[in-house]
Protein backbone atom coordinates (compact mmCIF):
# COMPACT_ATOMS: atom_id res chain seq x y z
CA UNK A 1 0.00 0.00 0.00
CA UNK A 2 1.14 3.35 -1.42
CA UNK A 3 2.41 6.01 1.55
CA UNK A 4 0.64 9.02 1.30
CA UNK A 5 2.15 12.03 2.92
CA UNK A 6 -0.07 15.11 4.17
CA UNK A 7 2.92 17.54 4.81
CA UNK A 8 4.16 18.66 1.39
CA UNK A 9 4.71 22.27 0.50
CA UNK A 10 2.96 23.45 -2.81
CA UNK A 11 6.53 23.02 -4.24
CA UNK A 12 6.93 19.51 -3.47
CA UNK A 13 4.23 18.37 -5.92
CA UNK A 14 6.54 19.17 -8.64
CA UNK A 15 8.85 16.97 -7.70
CA UNK A 16 10.17 13.55 -6.16
CA UNK A 17 11.84 13.84 -2.65
CA UNK A 18 13.53 10.33 -1.69
CA UNK A 19 11.54 9.00 2.00
CA UNK A 20 8.35 7.99 2.41
CA UNK A 21 5.44 9.37 0.13
CA UNK A 22 7.39 11.67 -1.81
CA UNK A 23 6.74 9.84 -4.92
CA UNK A 24 2.78 10.10 -4.79
CA UNK A 25 2.41 12.97 -6.96
CA UNK A 26 5.18 10.90 -9.33
CA UNK A 27 3.45 7.63 -9.48
CA UNK A 28 -0.22 8.94 -10.07
CA UNK A 29 0.88 11.42 -13.17
CA UNK A 30 3.08 8.25 -14.50
CA UNK A 31 -0.18 5.74 -14.06
CA UNK A 32 -2.11 9.45 -15.99
CA UNK A 33 0.42 9.42 -18.58
CA UNK A 34 0.39 5.88 -19.38
CA UNK A 35 -3.25 5.67 -19.60
CA UNK A 36 -3.40 8.46 -21.81
CA UNK A 37 -0.98 7.56 -24.40
CA UNK A 38 -2.33 3.67 -24.04
CA UNK A 39 -5.56 5.04 -25.37
CA UNK A 40 -3.91 7.48 -28.09
CA UNK A 41 -2.28 4.00 -29.27
CA UNK A 42 -4.99 1.39 -28.85
CA UNK A 43 -7.84 4.16 -31.16
CA UNK A 44 -5.27 5.21 -33.71
CA UNK A 45 -6.29 4.48 -37.76
CA UNK A 46 -3.62 6.54 -39.23
CA UNK A 47 -0.24 7.45 -38.61
CA UNK A 48 -1.19 11.12 -38.45
CA UNK A 49 -4.40 12.37 -37.58
CA UNK A 50 -5.31 14.02 -40.54
CA UNK A 51 -5.87 17.32 -38.77
CA UNK A 52 -4.92 20.52 -41.38
CA UNK A 53 -1.46 21.53 -40.44
CA UNK A 54 -2.64 25.09 -40.07
CA UNK A 55 -5.24 24.42 -37.92
CA UNK A 56 -2.98 22.31 -35.46
CA UNK A 57 0.04 25.40 -35.19
CA UNK A 58 -3.17 27.57 -34.44
CA UNK A 59 -4.42 25.34 -31.88
CA UNK A 60 -0.48 24.88 -30.46
CA UNK A 61 0.18 28.28 -30.69
CA UNK A 62 -3.27 29.37 -28.71
CA UNK A 63 -1.96 27.54 -25.39
CA UNK A 64 -1.01 30.68 -23.06
CA UNK A 65 1.98 29.47 -21.44
CA UNK A 66 1.82 32.99 -19.06
CA UNK A 67 -1.91 32.29 -17.61
CA UNK A 68 -2.46 30.95 -14.53
CA UNK A 69 -1.26 27.08 -13.61
CA UNK A 70 -3.49 24.08 -14.53
CA UNK A 71 -3.41 20.79 -12.36
CA UNK A 72 -0.77 18.55 -14.06
CA UNK A 73 -3.61 16.13 -14.26
CA UNK A 74 -5.50 18.79 -16.60
CA UNK A 75 -2.17 19.27 -18.50
CA UNK A 76 -1.56 15.61 -19.31
CA UNK A 77 -4.79 14.90 -20.40
CA UNK A 78 -4.50 18.14 -22.85
CA UNK A 79 -1.35 17.32 -23.91
CA UNK A 80 -2.80 13.79 -25.08
CA UNK A 81 -5.66 14.73 -26.78
CA UNK A 82 -4.08 17.76 -28.55
CA UNK A 83 -0.20 16.59 -28.79
CA UNK A 84 -0.18 13.23 -28.66
CA UNK A 85 -3.33 12.87 -30.67
CA UNK A 86 -2.07 14.47 -33.62
CA UNK A 87 1.36 13.45 -33.80
CA UNK A 88 3.50 11.29 -35.91
CA UNK A 89 3.04 7.45 -34.30
CA UNK A 90 5.88 5.70 -35.99
CA UNK A 91 4.14 2.31 -34.41
CA UNK A 92 1.92 2.79 -37.32
CA UNK A 93 1.98 0.43 -39.67
CA UNK A 94 1.65 3.15 -42.58
CA UNK A 95 4.62 5.39 -41.06
CA UNK A 96 7.38 4.62 -43.12
CA UNK A 97 9.27 7.51 -43.91
CA UNK A 98 12.25 7.43 -42.10
CA UNK A 99 15.04 5.72 -40.16
CA UNK A 100 12.84 6.71 -36.80
CA UNK A 101 12.14 3.35 -35.57
CA UNK A 102 9.30 2.36 -33.03
CA UNK A 103 10.96 2.03 -29.66
CA UNK A 104 11.06 -1.32 -27.95
CA UNK A 105 9.26 -1.44 -24.30
CA UNK A 106 12.65 -2.55 -22.58
CA UNK A 107 13.50 0.65 -23.84
CA UNK A 108 10.39 3.47 -23.05
CA UNK A 109 10.94 1.43 -19.79
CA UNK A 110 14.42 2.65 -19.27
CA UNK A 111 13.70 6.10 -20.29
CA UNK A 112 11.61 6.17 -17.91
CA UNK A 113 14.28 5.35 -15.19
CA UNK A 114 16.23 8.13 -17.12
CA UNK A 115 14.27 10.93 -16.55
CA UNK A 116 13.63 10.22 -13.25
CA UNK A 117 17.01 10.06 -12.46
CA UNK A 118 17.92 12.39 -13.89
CA UNK A 119 21.79 11.50 -14.48
CA UNK A 120 24.54 13.43 -15.89
CA UNK A 121 26.58 11.83 -17.35
CA UNK A 122 29.66 13.97 -17.35
CA UNK A 123 31.53 12.78 -13.80
CA UNK A 124 31.24 10.22 -11.75
CA UNK A 125 29.76 12.22 -8.77
CA UNK A 126 26.76 12.87 -10.83
CA UNK A 127 26.21 9.55 -12.28
CA UNK A 128 28.10 6.77 -10.01
CA UNK A 129 25.96 3.70 -11.04
CA UNK A 130 25.64 5.32 -14.36
CA UNK A 131 29.02 5.46 -15.32
CA UNK A 132 29.95 1.70 -14.94
CA UNK A 133 27.27 1.04 -16.86
CA UNK A 134 28.17 3.22 -19.82
CA UNK A 135 31.53 1.36 -19.76
CA UNK A 136 30.26 -1.77 -19.37
CA UNK A 137 27.99 -1.50 -22.52
CA UNK A 138 30.81 0.18 -24.57
CA UNK A 139 32.63 -2.59 -23.77
CA UNK A 140 30.61 -4.93 -25.11
CA UNK A 141 30.28 -3.00 -28.04
CA UNK A 142 33.55 -2.73 -28.92
CA UNK A 143 33.71 -6.41 -28.63
CA UNK A 144 31.13 -7.17 -30.38
CA UNK A 145 32.58 -5.07 -33.73
CA UNK A 146 35.90 -6.92 -33.32
CA UNK A 147 37.75 -4.18 -31.64
CA UNK A 148 40.44 -5.52 -28.81
CA UNK A 149 41.74 -3.80 -25.15
CA UNK A 150 43.33 -0.69 -26.69
CA UNK A 151 39.78 0.53 -27.88
CA UNK A 152 37.10 2.39 -25.85
CA UNK A 153 34.04 4.42 -27.04
CA UNK A 154 31.21 7.43 -25.90
CA UNK A 155 27.53 7.77 -26.01
CA UNK A 156 26.27 10.73 -28.13
CA UNK A 157 23.63 11.97 -29.02
CA UNK A 158 22.91 10.82 -32.36
CA UNK A 159 25.18 10.06 -35.67
CA UNK A 160 25.51 13.40 -36.01
CA UNK A 161 27.77 14.43 -33.38
CA UNK A 162 29.53 10.93 -33.46
CA UNK A 163 30.15 11.91 -37.21
CA UNK A 164 31.82 15.50 -35.73
CA UNK A 165 33.84 14.01 -32.79
CA UNK A 166 35.37 10.90 -35.39
CA UNK A 167 36.57 13.89 -37.93
CA UNK A 168 37.89 16.30 -35.12
CA UNK A 169 39.34 13.45 -33.53
CA UNK A 170 41.32 12.46 -37.06
CA UNK A 171 42.17 16.39 -37.69
CA UNK A 172 44.17 16.68 -34.52
CA UNK A 173 45.74 13.40 -35.18
CA UNK A 174 46.95 14.10 -38.47
CA UNK A 175 48.03 17.62 -37.57
CA UNK A 176 49.71 16.15 -34.91
CA UNK A 177 51.37 13.04 -37.10
CA UNK A 178 52.29 15.53 -39.84
CA UNK A 179 53.95 18.19 -37.67
CA UNK A 180 54.00 17.52 -33.75
CA UNK A 181 51.50 20.97 -33.72
CA UNK A 182 48.75 20.56 -30.97
CA UNK A 183 45.10 22.06 -32.70
CA UNK A 184 43.43 21.83 -28.94
CA UNK A 185 46.52 24.39 -27.60
CA UNK A 186 47.66 26.62 -30.88
CA UNK A 187 44.85 26.23 -33.04
CA UNK A 188 44.89 25.20 -36.92
CA UNK A 189 48.53 24.92 -38.30
CA UNK A 190 49.25 27.24 -41.65
CA UNK A 191 48.45 24.25 -43.85
CA UNK A 192 44.89 23.78 -42.54
CA UNK A 193 43.79 25.14 -45.71
CA UNK A 194 45.16 21.63 -47.82
CA UNK A 195 43.71 19.50 -45.45
CA UNK A 196 41.00 16.75 -47.03
CA UNK A 197 38.37 14.65 -45.88
CA UNK A 198 37.23 12.08 -48.92
CA UNK A 199 34.03 10.22 -48.56
CA UNK A 200 31.41 8.81 -51.23
CA UNK A 201 28.76 11.27 -53.02
CA UNK A 202 25.95 9.60 -51.18
CA UNK A 203 27.86 9.90 -47.78
CA UNK A 204 25.53 11.49 -44.97
CA UNK A 205 25.60 15.31 -45.22
CA UNK A 206 26.86 15.69 -41.40
CA UNK A 207 30.62 14.88 -43.00
CA UNK A 208 30.11 18.36 -44.57
CA UNK A 209 28.70 19.46 -41.10
CA UNK A 210 32.09 18.49 -40.43
CA UNK A 211 34.21 20.11 -41.78
CA UNK A 212 32.17 23.12 -41.43
CA UNK A 213 32.36 23.07 -37.94
CA UNK A 214 35.92 22.70 -38.04
CA UNK A 215 37.26 25.86 -39.80
CA UNK A 216 37.91 23.69 -42.92
CA UNK A 217 34.79 24.28 -44.90
CA UNK A 218 32.65 22.52 -47.13
CA UNK A 219 35.63 22.61 -49.68
CA UNK A 220 37.69 20.51 -47.80
CA UNK A 221 35.08 17.44 -48.59
CA UNK A 222 35.62 16.08 -51.83
CA UNK A 223 33.22 13.62 -52.78
CA UNK A 224 33.90 9.68 -54.51
CA UNK A 225 31.26 8.94 -57.51
CA UNK A 226 29.62 5.93 -56.69
CA UNK A 227 27.70 2.77 -58.42
CA UNK A 228 24.58 2.40 -59.18
CA UNK A 229 24.13 0.70 -55.84
CA UNK A 230 24.87 3.31 -53.81
CA UNK A 231 28.44 1.74 -52.78
CA UNK A 232 31.82 3.94 -53.56
CA UNK A 233 34.06 3.17 -56.39
CA UNK A 234 37.22 1.85 -55.33
CA UNK A 235 39.14 2.75 -58.40
CA UNK A 236 37.99 6.06 -58.56
CA UNK A 237 38.72 6.58 -54.81
CA UNK A 238 41.85 5.63 -55.45
CA UNK A 239 42.50 7.77 -58.16
CA UNK A 240 41.03 10.48 -56.39
CA UNK A 241 43.70 9.48 -53.12
CA UNK A 242 46.67 10.23 -55.77
CA UNK A 243 45.34 13.22 -57.41
CA UNK A 244 45.11 15.20 -53.77
CA UNK A 245 48.10 14.14 -53.22
CA UNK A 246 49.35 15.28 -56.40
CA UNK A 247 48.15 18.45 -55.89
CA UNK A 248 49.74 18.73 -52.73
CA UNK A 249 46.47 18.75 -50.93
CA UNK A 250 46.50 16.83 -47.76
CA UNK A 251 44.13 13.75 -47.54
CA UNK A 252 43.49 12.96 -43.83
CA UNK A 253 40.48 11.02 -43.18
CA UNK A 254 38.46 8.29 -45.30
CA UNK A 255 34.77 7.80 -44.13
CA UNK A 256 33.50 4.65 -45.16
CA UNK A 257 29.09 3.82 -45.25
CA UNK A 258 27.97 0.77 -44.09
CA UNK A 259 24.70 1.73 -44.75
CA UNK A 260 23.72 4.97 -46.65
CA UNK A 261 20.22 6.60 -45.93
CA UNK A 262 18.92 6.46 -49.29
CA UNK A 263 19.81 3.31 -50.94
CA UNK A 264 21.13 1.37 -47.28
CA UNK A 265 24.84 1.01 -49.61
CA UNK A 266 27.66 -0.43 -47.73
CA UNK A 267 31.03 0.06 -48.84
CA UNK A 268 33.32 -1.90 -49.22
CA UNK A 269 35.27 -1.74 -45.93
CA UNK A 270 37.65 -3.96 -46.56
CA UNK A 271 38.81 -2.53 -49.33
CA UNK A 272 38.57 1.19 -48.20
CA UNK A 273 40.52 -0.42 -45.22
CA UNK A 274 43.78 -0.75 -46.97
CA UNK A 275 43.59 2.34 -48.91
CA UNK A 276 43.58 4.20 -45.28
CA UNK A 277 46.10 2.05 -44.22
CA UNK A 278 48.25 2.74 -47.74
CA UNK A 279 47.81 6.08 -47.40
CA UNK A 280 48.07 7.06 -43.69
CA UNK A 281 44.52 7.96 -43.74
CA UNK A 282 41.98 8.05 -40.70
CA UNK A 283 39.75 5.89 -41.49
CA UNK A 284 35.98 5.94 -40.05
CA UNK A 285 33.21 3.78 -40.99
CA UNK A 286 29.14 5.77 -40.88
CA UNK A 287 27.38 2.77 -39.51
CA UNK A 288 24.78 4.66 -37.94
CA UNK A 289 22.11 3.06 -40.50
CA UNK A 290 23.80 -0.40 -40.86
CA UNK A 291 26.01 -0.89 -37.76
CA UNK A 292 23.13 -3.33 -36.54
CA UNK A 293 23.96 -6.02 -39.24
CA UNK A 294 26.57 -6.64 -36.74
CA UNK A 295 24.19 -8.67 -34.61
CA UNK A 296 22.70 -10.61 -37.66
CA UNK A 297 23.09 -13.78 -40.24
CA UNK A 298 24.35 -11.19 -42.72
CA UNK A 299 27.30 -9.57 -40.46
CA UNK A 300 29.85 -10.57 -43.12
CA UNK A 301 28.75 -7.35 -44.69
CA UNK A 302 30.18 -5.36 -42.23
CA UNK A 303 33.82 -7.66 -42.98
CA UNK A 304 36.59 -4.66 -42.76
CA UNK A 305 34.62 -2.58 -39.56
CA UNK A 306 37.57 -3.87 -37.22
CA UNK A 307 39.79 -2.05 -39.18
CA UNK A 308 38.25 1.50 -38.74
CA UNK A 309 39.78 4.01 -36.74
CA UNK A 310 36.50 5.25 -35.10
CA UNK A 311 32.57 3.93 -35.82
CA UNK A 312 29.37 5.36 -35.77
CA UNK A 313 26.51 3.29 -34.39
CA UNK A 314 22.81 4.77 -33.38
CA UNK A 315 21.07 2.63 -31.20
CA UNK A 316 17.77 4.57 -32.23
CA UNK A 317 17.64 3.08 -35.60
CA UNK A 318 17.88 -0.69 -36.08
CA UNK A 319 18.47 -1.29 -32.37
CA UNK A 320 15.21 0.24 -31.51
CA UNK A 321 15.54 2.76 -28.86
CA UNK A 322 13.71 5.47 -28.58
CA UNK A 323 15.43 8.90 -29.90
CA UNK A 324 18.41 9.96 -28.83
CA UNK A 325 20.88 6.83 -28.34
CA UNK A 326 24.05 6.73 -30.25
CA UNK A 327 27.47 5.93 -29.47
CA UNK A 328 31.16 6.52 -31.22
CA UNK A 329 33.80 3.52 -30.67
CA UNK A 330 37.46 4.14 -31.35
CA UNK A 331 40.17 1.80 -31.98
CA UNK A 332 42.54 3.38 -29.99
CA UNK A 333 41.54 5.06 -26.74
CA UNK A 334 44.41 7.00 -26.84
CA UNK A 335 42.99 9.05 -29.57
CA UNK A 336 40.18 10.43 -26.72
CA UNK A 337 43.26 12.70 -25.58
CA UNK A 338 42.21 14.91 -28.33
CA UNK A 339 39.11 15.76 -26.73
CA UNK A 340 40.57 16.11 -22.85
CA UNK A 341 40.03 19.50 -21.15
CA UNK A 342 40.55 19.51 -17.55
CA UNK A 343 38.06 21.83 -15.27
CA UNK A 344 39.09 22.42 -11.19
CA UNK A 345 35.42 21.72 -10.39
CA UNK A 346 34.46 18.99 -12.60
CA UNK A 347 37.34 15.95 -14.02
CA UNK A 348 40.11 17.16 -12.16
CA UNK A 349 43.61 15.91 -12.95
CA UNK A 350 44.64 13.00 -11.17
CA UNK A 351 40.75 11.87 -10.35
CA UNK A 352 40.42 8.22 -8.88
CA UNK A 353 37.38 7.96 -10.04
CA UNK A 354 35.90 8.07 -13.52
CA UNK A 355 34.96 11.16 -15.53
CA UNK A 356 32.81 10.39 -19.12
CA UNK A 357 33.74 13.77 -19.67
CA UNK A 358 37.07 13.21 -20.79
CA UNK A 359 35.84 11.47 -23.58
CA UNK A 360 33.30 13.95 -25.06
CA UNK A 361 32.55 17.43 -26.60
CA UNK A 362 29.77 17.42 -24.86
CA UNK A 363 29.21 18.00 -21.02
CA UNK A 364 25.69 16.99 -19.50
CA UNK A 365 24.88 13.73 -21.20
CA UNK A 366 21.94 11.64 -20.74
CA UNK A 367 22.13 7.99 -19.39
CA UNK A 368 20.97 6.42 -22.63
CA UNK A 369 23.47 3.43 -22.08
CA UNK A 370 20.49 2.48 -19.90
CA UNK A 371 18.50 1.50 -22.77
CA UNK A 372 20.43 -0.60 -24.33
CA UNK A 373 21.61 -2.43 -21.42
CA UNK A 374 18.21 -3.08 -20.52
CA UNK A 375 17.13 -3.92 -23.94
CA UNK A 376 20.01 -6.87 -24.55
CA UNK A 377 19.02 -8.42 -21.13
CA UNK A 378 15.45 -8.17 -22.39
CA UNK A 379 15.13 -9.33 -25.86
CA UNK A 380 18.93 -10.33 -26.35
CA UNK A 381 21.82 -9.73 -29.37
CA UNK A 382 20.29 -12.93 -30.79
CA UNK A 383 16.55 -11.63 -31.18
CA UNK A 384 17.72 -8.29 -32.20
CA UNK A 385 19.62 -9.75 -35.22
CA UNK A 386 16.88 -12.06 -36.19
CA UNK A 387 14.76 -8.79 -36.36
CA UNK A 388 17.07 -7.56 -38.90
CA UNK A 389 17.33 -10.60 -40.83
CA UNK A 390 13.85 -10.34 -41.28
CA UNK A 391 13.32 -6.56 -42.13
CA UNK A 392 15.98 -7.59 -44.97
CA UNK A 393 14.09 -10.17 -46.64
CA UNK A 394 11.00 -8.28 -46.19
CA UNK A 395 12.36 -5.23 -47.50
CA UNK A 396 12.64 -7.58 -50.91
CA UNK A 397 9.82 -8.70 -51.01
CA UNK A 398 8.24 -5.33 -51.01
CA UNK A 399 10.23 -4.42 -53.95
CA UNK A 400 9.22 -7.05 -55.72
CA UNK A 401 5.79 -6.27 -54.71
CA UNK A 402 6.07 -2.29 -56.18
CA UNK A 403 8.43 -3.83 -59.10
CA UNK A 404 5.26 -5.92 -60.08
CA UNK A 405 2.74 -3.15 -60.11
CA UNK A 406 1.59 -1.17 -63.04
CA UNK A 407 1.82 2.17 -61.67
CA UNK A 408 4.88 2.16 -59.37
CA UNK A 409 8.27 2.34 -60.91
CA UNK A 410 11.26 0.66 -58.23
CA UNK A 411 13.98 2.82 -58.78
CA UNK A 412 16.51 0.61 -57.09
CA UNK A 413 17.08 -3.10 -55.82
CA UNK A 414 17.43 -2.85 -51.64
CA UNK A 415 20.30 -3.41 -49.81
CA UNK A 416 19.23 -2.95 -46.41
CA UNK A 417 15.64 -1.86 -45.64
CA UNK A 418 14.99 1.15 -47.75
CA UNK A 419 12.70 0.87 -51.52
CA UNK A 420 13.14 3.47 -54.04
CA UNK A 421 10.53 4.20 -56.30
CA UNK A 422 7.79 6.15 -57.77
CA UNK A 423 4.32 6.59 -58.92
CA UNK A 424 4.80 6.24 -63.00
CA UNK A 425 3.07 9.96 -63.78
CA UNK A 426 5.75 11.91 -66.01
CA UNK A 427 6.00 14.99 -63.73
CA UNK A 428 7.98 14.75 -60.83
CA UNK A 429 5.75 17.32 -58.99
CA UNK A 430 3.73 14.74 -59.30
CA UNK A 431 5.48 12.62 -56.75
CA UNK A 432 6.16 15.40 -54.33
CA UNK A 433 2.27 16.48 -53.82
CA UNK A 434 1.71 12.84 -53.91
CA UNK A 435 4.06 12.61 -50.71
CA UNK A 436 2.68 15.30 -48.99
CA UNK A 437 -1.11 14.72 -49.53
CA UNK A 438 -0.53 11.49 -48.36
CA UNK A 439 1.26 12.70 -45.29
CA UNK A 440 -1.51 15.51 -44.32
CA UNK A 441 -4.23 13.35 -44.79
CA UNK A 442 -3.21 10.76 -42.61
CA UNK A 443 -3.17 7.84 -45.56
CA UNK A 444 0.61 7.24 -45.13
CA UNK A 445 3.53 8.98 -44.09
CA UNK A 446 6.42 8.38 -46.91
CA UNK A 447 9.93 9.41 -47.34
CA UNK A 448 10.97 11.85 -50.63
CA UNK A 449 14.38 12.14 -51.97
CA UNK A 450 16.35 12.40 -55.47
CA UNK A 451 16.99 9.35 -57.29
CA UNK A 452 19.31 10.18 -60.49
CA UNK A 453 17.87 13.32 -60.77
CA UNK A 454 14.12 12.49 -60.31
CA UNK A 455 12.08 12.71 -57.44
CA UNK A 456 11.32 9.95 -55.68
CA UNK A 457 9.23 8.55 -52.64
CA UNK A 458 10.76 5.96 -49.95
CA UNK A 459 9.81 3.39 -48.06
CA UNK A 460 12.39 2.97 -44.67
CA UNK A 461 10.94 -0.80 -43.38
CA UNK A 462 12.18 -0.69 -39.99
CA UNK A 463 9.02 -2.21 -38.12
CA UNK A 464 9.50 -6.08 -37.93
CA UNK A 465 5.99 -6.56 -36.48
CA UNK A 466 4.31 -5.73 -39.79
CA UNK A 467 3.12 -8.37 -42.60
CA UNK A 468 3.16 -8.27 -46.09
CA UNK A 469 -0.34 -7.69 -45.83
CA UNK A 470 0.56 -4.41 -44.46
CA UNK A 471 2.55 -3.28 -47.40
CA UNK A 472 0.38 -4.32 -49.58
CA UNK A 473 -2.72 -2.95 -48.33
CA UNK A 474 -0.44 0.01 -48.18
CA UNK A 475 0.18 0.23 -51.93
CA UNK A 476 -3.24 -0.20 -52.46
CA UNK A 477 -3.92 3.14 -50.63
CA UNK A 478 -1.75 4.91 -52.04
CA UNK A 479 -2.33 3.71 -55.67
CA UNK A 480 -5.83 4.40 -54.92
CA UNK A 481 -5.25 8.41 -53.12
CA UNK A 482 -3.07 9.17 -56.52
CA UNK A 483 -5.76 7.93 -58.99
CA UNK A 484 -7.69 10.83 -57.26
CA UNK A 485 -5.37 13.10 -57.16
CA UNK A 486 -5.41 12.86 -60.83
CA UNK A 487 -8.35 13.00 -60.86
CA UNK A 488 -8.74 15.83 -59.48
CA UNK A 489 -6.30 17.63 -61.75
CA UNK A 490 -8.43 16.73 -65.03
CA UNK A 491 -11.07 18.26 -63.47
Amino acid sequence: MRVRSNNLSPWQQHFIATGPGGSEHYQDAMAQTVAQLAHVFEQADKPYSGLDPVALKQQIEAINLSAAPHSLQQVIQHSAELIAHHSILVQHPACIAHLHTPPMIAGIAAESMIAALNQSMDSWDQASAATYVEQHVVDWLCQTFGYDQHSDGVFTSGGTQSNIMALLMARDWAVDSISQHNVQQQGMPEYSHRLRIVCSDKSHFTVKKAASIMGLGEKAVVCVPTHNNGTIKIDALNQCLNDLKQAELIPFALVGTAGTTDHGAIDDLSALAELAKQHKLWFHVDAAYGGALILSQQNQRLAGIHLADSITVDFHKLWYQPVSCSALLLKHKAHFKYLLHYADYLNREGDYLPNLVDKTISTTRRFDALKVLMTLRTVGKEALGAMIDHLITQTRQVAQLIDEHQNFELLAQPSLSTVLFRYQHPVDAFNRQLRLACLKAGVAVLGETTVNGQAALKLTILNPCLSIENFTNLLTNINEFADSLLQMETC
